[in-house]
């Protein structure tokens, strides 16, 4: 059973490298983030044909998350619940089988200090809550998505350089701890160690072709399930090309 998760910077600008994406790998799941389209207009068909039912969050022109399933999935929930700002769609849930997926878009955070980079915080902690309410690390839970967090130096190109900077903060990063310190294990480092391997570049400086990137992308597992993961991957050639999304598409399988 594999699943994937991609940070597509636009649902329509990139259909047609999803689509051929989905054609070759045939994942069981994609979650997707950055959609950037309300969901009355979010492309459905062309996946539907493809052998895929979507559920999708969306707004206008920012955020937006979906999740595409081979089997119908049962939506859980399109944000928190919890009564505070969402900070746009940025979190849906449903049941997949005996799953629990998720996907996740977290905020930016703009600049260190800053209430945006605040608000990033508090958003770590609020997913954490609706976990500990909603479900239980005895379950098989996945949450797929861009943390908008490198949560290590060996995830960045240049730690020195990046040291204390926006998605590299020690607050960031124990932020994120303290969310998988309820019960998740990053898929990517049960299968690579290696530092150097990354899921975003930055369009500008040939950040891709001279690997200037950051690993911000990761599929969380339930302990339970992630027993059970067998191989997890970065995709670097969906990356290459003309078009592409400045993330992407990264994977585990299950067995």
């Amino acid at each position: 059973m594999k699943i994937a998760s991609w940070n597509v910077n636009s649902v329509r600008a990139r259909l047609g490298r999803v689509l051929a994406w989905l054609s070759e790998e045939r994942p069981e799941v994609l979650c997707i983030q950055e959609t950037k389209v309300v969901d009355d207009a979010f492309p459905a068909e062309p996946f539907e044909e493809a052998g895929y039912v979507p559920l999708f969050f969306g707004q206008k022109t920012y955020n937006g998350v979906a999740i595409l399933s081979r089997t119908t999935p049962l939506e859980v929930s399109r944000g928190f619940g919890d009564g505070e700002d969402d900070l746009g769609a940025r979190f849906l849930v449903a049941e997949v089988g005996p799953l629990w997926v998720a996907s996740v878009y977290v905020p930016n955070g703009r600049e260190v200090g800053s209430a945006h980079f605040a608000q990033k915080l508090a958003w770590l902690g609020r997913l954490r809550a609706f976990l500990e309410r909603n479900t239980s690390p005895d379950q098989e839970v996945l949450l797929c998505g861009d943390w908008n967090v490198a949560p290590e130096d060996r995830d960045v190109w240049d730690p020195e350089a990046l040291q204390g900077q926006l998605h590299c903060h020690p607050d960031e990063r124990a932020a994120l701890q303290h969310l998988c310190g309820w019960g998740l294990v990053d898929t990517f480092r049960l299968h690579h160690e290696d530092a150097g391997l990354y899921s975003w570049w930055d369009y500008r400086r040939l950040g891709f072709p001279r690997n200037r990137g950051m690993r911000l992308d990761m599929i969380l597992a339930s302990a339970s399930l992630a027993r059970r993961c067998v191989a997890a991957e970065i995709c670097r050639e969906a990356r290459k090309g003309k078009g592409a999304s400045d993330h992407t598409v990264i994977t585990a399988t299950f067995r």
